[in-house]
């Protein structure tokens, strides 16, 4: 699929992305384009005007409901919500979300009306790009957008699964870090990256994470030379992979 690039690191509408949200905490270089790793966990790509966003989850908790395990079913309200906020802050063309969207198959179909109503809304007047991911690797014919394997844009590849490739964005593998700050471990959500590929953050209000000491991170760049940057509050703690503890 080819996508047109947007003008520049214009936010749409007329708007061009404020310069402080490209301080140098939040820019992440991959296969020499500048990405803009937001401490909420999208990525927004100026270039192309592109939000990327990872596995959503969204119906996890009427999905746990359905097998006898409740949680409180408020993920999809509040997973959504969260991602309206940086919508309207970053106005793209066009968002991409890299799989694991929906918890299950049927997770669209569950969809309550008022979630519904909020997706629609924030699909409207933009390109949506639903790609496959093993939670959902089915097209769905209950929600709007476009389905695919793999978006190849500009010199990136985006996906749900990480293979390793140079140029790679994904998601799938729902990274956390444990570092000690005063005396105390803190563990958050972070997006792990090297100059060749990048693997964000789950963005679900249900989502689990992987310690980025697990093996299937150093499998995936081959060594502990990545960087880690865990969010905050407003703004993202860089640090060396090795710098970081196992659970």
């Amino acid at each position: 699929m080819s996508l047109s690039a947007g003008p520049g690191a214009s936010g749409g509408k007329g708007r061009t992305i404020p310069s402080s949200w490209m301080r140098a905490d939040h820019v992440i270089t991959v296969a020499g384009s500048s990405l803009i790793a937001d401490p909420s966990g999208v990525l927004y790509w100026p270039q192309h005007r592109l939000l990327a966003v990872a596995d959503l989850h969204l119906e996890k908790g009427s999905g746990f409901a359905a097998r006898g395990r409740l949680l409180p079913p408020y993920d999809t309200a509040a997973t959504l919500s969260r991602l309206a906020h940086l919508i309207a802050r970053y106005v793209p063309r066009v968002v991409v979300a890299l799989g694991d969207s929906f918890h299950d198959g049927n997770g669209a179909a569950r969809l309550g009306v008022d979630d519904r109503r909020q997706l629609r809304a924030l699909q409207r007047g933009r390109d949506w790009l639903w790609l496959a991911g093993n939670h959902d690797p089915v097209p769905s014919s209950d929600v709007d957008g476009a389905f695919h394997a793999a978006l190849a844009l500009g010199g990136l590849t985006f996906r749900h699964h990480p293979t390793g490739a140079a140029g790679e964005v994904a998601g799938h593998l729902h990274p956390v870090a444990r570092i000690v700050h005063r005396g105390r471990a803190v563990v958050r959500r972070c997006f792990v990256a090297d100059k060749a590929r990048l693997v964000l953050p789950a963005f679900g209000a249900f989502a689990g994470g992987l310690n980025i000491r697990d093996v299937a991170f150093a499998d995936l760049f081959g060594t502990l030379r990545f960087t880690v940057h865990m969010l905050g509050k407003d703004r993202l703690y860089s640090f060396a992979a090795k710098r970081c503890l196992p659970d």
